[in-house]
């Protein structure tokens, strides 16, 4: 200490003797003082703000006085809105028990100095008293995500990364440190933050209530609109959110779709953390603001520019492939290491027309592309309209309109019942999904899907219009679909030779096909006799007859001039068992016909389920009975997700979505749902977010993960439809397919297996600027991906974090970067 320096002088004070020598020693000491003063008013300036010359207080009045003012300040901010800028500080109360033990060492040390004499050298202790100051400010930090038990500051938590905007992203890094930390830090400041409070018997209680939540879900309330609404006025709405935030956590933030947020911690520390804990949180926040300093997004330089799909542009892997006899040109060759770049955008770019008035019409600038415009206006498939491209509603078997081919379709067949007995249906080549479009105002789902570049961009013309479809091809693979899941399958001129190779991509059809469903071909072997047609026909009469399907109608429709043939799968093994000839053959009983993440095809067919409680032995309930009730055949033997029984697994996953849905998406998180069409839940489990949607113009695409459990056919079951995949890999779908993306405990589980860069430049590549994510996962997932969302200069809407769980909601920018990486395999 620079106490020791002055001692002497102190000494030579007692003794009267040495009354000369002490005049001298005193006149030295004074000059020393004004030089001191004089280099420590050049120093202070230069200090941080947040240390102030608080060892320094009896001798500089005026930086003390400015200290107090500095600090009053900082301290009125914290009481009143305490992340007005910041939004990775702690809540009220954790923040003002972390900060006041070092508040009090200000007050004591004054005391123990002599007045009037310099005690420390000006450039040593205020620089330690910066480094213990920031080291503070970061140990607030790090707690912010785990909100107090005190929902008033969850509220102001929410309203107060709502609110950032700019100033973080400007701050270069600072954003990203925060919320890196918060991660780490949680546990601690959710602890610490109990018992500060005044108000702690409150806190307690409500404590207990999280944790009766964290045992049933069925125990949420309604407010949750409240808590999460970031244009809600702070001061007027404390009261009401904080009941909010602590009854209805549950509901925001699932752990999983039958358990609510995590108990508390049993340990309490009191206003202390632990110093293994500070030294983690730092570490990590410096590995945090490292890693986002880190983030250099490049655009990708690639021959399909604006139009890239990975897996599908792979053209080293294509121009290697040794065959293209069966379309495997067309199939996925995804690259080793998937892309980290982003994909630009076509120039004069504009938000997509919304529904249903994109059905008929989009921005030509979007999906710049007037080849099919040429090859098939004739038949009113597409048609340039000044700064529009059109979609009169026709087809190539339906020129004149498809509701009128729709309701041709059902009146040959009435059994198809179009919107109560069908509801799913899989749509082969549909060209620009015109018939899955129209098929909407019958109440029908289309999984439509076509080869990419076939037609030029026929499946970017789709989802621009808000109708669904994926890229691919019926090729060497099954379709990434479960057995027995579509209600019809529909191929209008779908250019499918279905009768080559001892019909095997007929079969495969016949396993995606549920017993009893429809095949409805609709194609100029059907009503043409040119000698080709009829060969065909002839080859396909035989195939169908072989494989028990029933020929139950044909039929011209005068209108268009077509013909439409329809077959049934048999709902029974009986046809099977009295063939005479076993080809095709059955296919052998350890084939799963459910199992289709890069299977190979096989020309073989599955045996019907008998058993009364096996999927596929009795056609699900009408629509939209279907969609509410658990499927006949998820018993309570069984186990589900959550470890709940089957059907008590189910219900409990719907409910729950339904208020989260209701009382958080709808209302609480700012998403304009009438610019939302197309959404994809990133990792479904039985549908309930998407059932919980079932009142908006929206469809949702269901993605069950390939290491997931295997629940896709439950989301069928129920009226709904989905596909599997692999995050590791690019999906099937142009950029800027979706308006939504939605991923429930998706990213921690990626992050095990991929490159989560790779994986949010792909959320990045599928989503419309200004589409929206929403994501729900680990506080330090959240915080990632929030680092993640700045970089690339997205709008964070909102985060939210109790625990260890987070909310994350984002808005994709029209951002692009300046450099651009070249990707040689997708260079032609």
């Amino acid at each position: 200490m620079a106490l020791g320096k002055y001692s002497r002088v102190d000494n030579r004070r007692h003794n009267s003797s040495y009354c000369s020598t002490v005049t001298v020693v005193v006149f030295v000491g004074l000059c020393l003082v004004g030089a001191w003063m004089m280099t420590s008013s050049s120093v202070v300036p230069g200090q941080n703000v947040d240390v102030p010359a608080q060892e320094n207080k009896n001798e500089v009045k005026q930086q003390v006085t400015e200290s107090n003012e500095i600090n009053t300040t900082e301290s009125n901010e914290i009481n009143t809105k305490q992340f007005e800028d910041n939004p990775g500080d702690l809540p009220e109360d954790a923040t003002k028990g972390d900060t006041s033990m070092p508040e009090e060492k200000p007050e004591e040390k004054p005391d123990e100095k002599p007045e009037g004499k310099p005690e420390e050298k000006p450039e040593e202790k205020p620089v330690e008293k910066t480094e213990e100051k920031s080291n503070e400010e970061t140990k607030s930090d790090d707690g912010s995500d785990t909100e107090t038990q005190n929902g008033v500051n969850n509220t102001e938590d929410v309203d107060a990364k709502t609110n950032d905007g700019e100033t973080n992203t400007e701050d270069g890094g600072t954003k990203a440190d925060d919320s890196d930390g918060n991660a780490a830090g949680q546990g601690d400041s959710e602890e610490n933050s109990t018992g500060k409070k005044p108000d702690t018997d409150e806190t307690e209680t409500k404590s207990d209530e999280n944790a009766g939540e964290d045992k049933d879900r069925e125990t949420g309330n309604d407010q949750l609109d409240e808590k999460v609404d970031q244009k809600d006025d702070k001061d007027s709405d404390k009261s009401s959110d904080g009941q909010a935030n602590n009854q209805s956590s549950g509901e925001l933030l699932p752990s999983g779709a039958q358990s609510e947020l995590s108990n508390e911690t049993s340990t309490q520390s009191g206003s202390w953390s632990t110093q293994a804990a500070e030294s983690k949180n730092e570490k990590e926040t410096q590995q945090s603001s490292n890693q986002q300093k880190g983030y250099n997004w490049k655009l990708c330089n690639v021959t399909a520019g604006p139009d890239f799909i990975p897996c599908l542009d792979n053209l080293q892997a294509i121009r290697s492939l040794q065959s293209t006899k069966h379309y495997e040109h067309r199939e996925r060759h995804c690259p080793e290491e998937p892309p980290t770049c982003l994909v630009l955008l076509p120039e004069g770019y504009k938000r997509p027309i919304e529904w249903p008035t994109s059905r008929e019409k989009i921005w030509y600038h979007n999906v710049p592309h007037t080849q099919l415009a040429q090859y098939k206006g004739h038949q009113n498939w597409v048609k340039v309209t000044g700064e529009f491209l059109t979609f009169p509603g026709g087809g190539t078997q339906f020129q004149h309109g498809a509701l009128h081919y729709i309701d041709f379709l059902n009146e040959s067949v009435p059994g198809i019942a179009w919107g109560k007995r069908t509801r799913v249906i899989l749509d082969v080549g549909c060209g620009v999904a015109s018939f899955g479009g129209y098929l909407f105002d019958r109440d029908v789902l289309a999984m439509s899907f076509a080869p990419k570049d076939e037609h030029e961009a026929q499946i970017q013309f789709a989802l621009e219009r808000g109708i669904p479809a994926i890229s691919a091809v019926m090729g060497t693979k099954r379709l990434p679909y479960p057995g027995r899941v579509f209600d019809a399958v529909h191929c209008a001129r779908c250019r499918v030779p279905w009768h080559i190779e001892g019909g095997k991509l007929l079969l495969e059809l016949n396993r995606v096909l549920r017993p009893g469903g429809f095949f409805v071909w609709s194609a100029t072997p059907v009503y043409q006799k040119l000698a080709e047609d009829v060969e065909i026909w002839q080859a396909m009469t035989e195939l169908t007859k072989a494989m028990c399907w029933e020929l139950v109608s044909i039929n011209k429709d005068k209108l268009n001039g077509v013909g439409v043939a329809t077959y049934r799968k048999p709902a029974s093994n009986e046809c099977y068992e009295k063939r005479s000839k076993q080809e095709p053959p059955l296919c052998e009983a350890s084939d799963d016909p459910n199992a289709a993440w890069n299977v190979p095809l096989q020309a073989c067919m599955h045996k019907v389920p008998v058993g009364s409680l096996e999927r596929g032995s009795q056609w699900p309930e009408q629509w939209p009975a279907r969609l509410d009730k658990a499927p006949y055949w998820m018993l309570s033997s069984q186990v589900g997700v959550y470890g709940k029984p089957a059907p008590e697994d189910f219900t409990a996953d719907y409910e729950h979505w339904k208020r989260v849905v209701s009382n958080s998406y709808l209302n609480g998180i700012g998403l304009n749902w009438s610019s939302v069409r197309n959404a994809m839940d990133m990792r479904s489990v039985y549908g309930g977010f998407a059932a919980a949607l079932k009142e908006l113009n929206v469809w949702v695409m269901n993605v069950v993960t390939a290491d997931s459990p295997d629940t896709l056919p439950i989301i069928y079951e129920r009226g709904l439809f989905g596909i599997y995949h692999d995050w590791c890999e690019s999906f099937n779908t142009y950029p800027r397919s979706y308006d939504l993306l939605h991923a429930d405990h998706l990213f921690s589980k990626v992050k095990k297996r991929c490159n989560l860069a790779a994986v949010f430049a792909e959320v990045d590549r599928i989503l419309r600027p200004e589409g929206k994510l929403i994501v729900r996962d680990k506080v330090e997932i959240i915080n990632e991906l929030e680092n993640m969302a700045r970089s690339m200069k997205w709008e964070v809407s909102m985060t939210f974090s109790k625990d260890k769980e987070g909310l994350l909601c984002v808005q994709k920018s029209m951002w692009r970067p300046k450099e651009s990486e070249t990707i040689n395999y997708a260079i032609a």
